[in-house]
């Protein structure tokens, strides 16, 4: 058993830099390549193994070279897995555009086996999800999988994270089953219709999901930091940073794994995202997504430099 499950999909990074996108039909130039390990629950996975958690990654693999780079990843972290391995598809993954100038991308994603999860998948390893503490899933895997996992997470008293992304259509019986949805600004407008340009503005988006059942908002604001608000308190934390920002790619999904260990060890929801803040203020300084996450000796150290 773990204290922190979590569901998901692994992918391999294609990260291509260049100093913009091109058009369609156009070929240009880039500065540089980098294969290498993705998937928001692997990245997630391998965030809170380095910062200290104790966790298991349940998902689906191919019998292919990428599945070797996903489970040495896991390995050199320390992360546990219950995989599927699917021998009539492959292991995802994902063109990631990084700008040159910003560090800023934009992703496709091909799940391949890890896009047939499903309910058999999620009772397969109820076990696991009930003895955890924290469960995370996102909308990478199919969502009846996601929300099954989060029933069954629910049901025994284990402490429920979404992080709905990438943004898709979710019902209010999805939500009422989330103690904390962490979107970003985009998810957070995709899932309510509303603006979110500013703190003020999160905050109403915030009281929209609140009011289909979410247990408590958490939006994450990219260099603003991080808004929390549920019925009974609204906080703004800022940015925790490390240096110059090099890549956004895996910040939210530092973010979550860095928030899920620190709800582990009893620390205060507010305390928890800061927490999760210095996970991600210090992955963004490093290039790709599971290779910048940091170990916990690095994060208490920021923490600590911050006061």
């Amino acid at each position: 058993m773990s204290d922190i499950v979590i569901l998901g999909i692994f992918v391999a990074d294609t990260a291509y830099r260049a100093d913009r996108q091109p058009k369609m039909g156009e070929t240009i130039l880039g500065t540089s390549f980098a294969l290498g390990p993705g998937g928001k629950g692997s990245n997630q996975s391998v965030a809170a193994a380095m910062a200290g958690g104790d966790v298991t990654f349940i998902s689906r693999l191919g019998k292919d070279a990428f599945a070797d780079i996903a489970r040495a990843t896991w390995a050199k972290a320390g992360v546990k897995s219950s995989i599927t391995e699917d021998a009539e598809s492959y292991t995802g993954a994902a063109y990631i555009f990084l700008e040159n100038a910003t560090g800023n991308n934009a992703i496709i994603v091909a799940a391949g086996a890890a896009g047939r999860i499903d309910e058999s998948d999620v009772e397969a390893n109820r076990a696991l999800i009930e003895g955890a503490k924290v469960f995370i899933t996102q909308l990478e895997q199919p969502i009846p999988a996601a929300k099954r996992a989060l029933e069954i997470a629910r049901a025994a008293g284990v402490r429920t994270i979404l992080n709905p992304a990438p943004a898709a259509p979710l019902d209010d019986s999805i939500l009422a089953l989330c103690d904390f949805i962490t979107p970003n600004e985009s998810e957070t407008e995709s899932l309510t219709g509303l603006p979110v340009t500013t703190i003020a503005e999160a905050e109403v988006a915030a009281d929209a999901l609140l009011a289909r059942g979410v247990g408590a908002c958490l939006i994450t604001l990219g260099e603003r930091g991080a808004l929390y608000r549920d019925r009974e308190r609204s906080v703004h934390v800022p940015v925790i940073s490390a240096g110059k920002v090099l890549d956004t790619t895996g910040a939210g999904d530092a973010f979550n794994g860095g928030f899920a260990v620190a709800l582990t060890e009893g620390r205060d929801v507010v305390d928890a995202i800061r927490f999760g803040c210095a996970t991600a203020g210090i992955s963004v300084t490093r290039a790709g997504t599971a290779p910048a996450m940091p170990s916990r000796a690095e994060i208490d150290a920021l923490l600590d430099a911050q006061g």
